[in-house]
């Protein structure tokens, strides 16, 4: 697993409030939906979510359940090596 989280540096969402990330059910994702699709770091943040297993919160402009597919779908990746 990568763990070079460097890219948080340069992460719009440092910048904001950090519960926008992380919606309440039923809730909206689009306000951080929005800051990830203007953020320079998007790719490394949805590589980390994906290796790290963050299966809540939106990540690189991804939701939840978005985020799930793509990690079951590098798992099975995976252990099909």
């Amino acid at each position: 697993m990568n763990t070079d989280l460097s890219w948080r540096a340069d992460a719009l969402c440092a910048q904001t409030d950090p519960e926008a990330h992380y919606p309440e059910a039923g809730g909206t994702a689009a306000p951080a939906k929005r800051t990830c699709m203007a953020c320079p770091v998007r790719r490394a943040c949805l590589e980390h979510a994906i290796t790290a297993g963050e299966e809540y919160g939106i990540w690189g402009g991804v939701g939840q359940q978005e985020l799930r597919r793509l990690i079951r779908a590098r798992r099975a990746e995976q252990a099909a090596a």
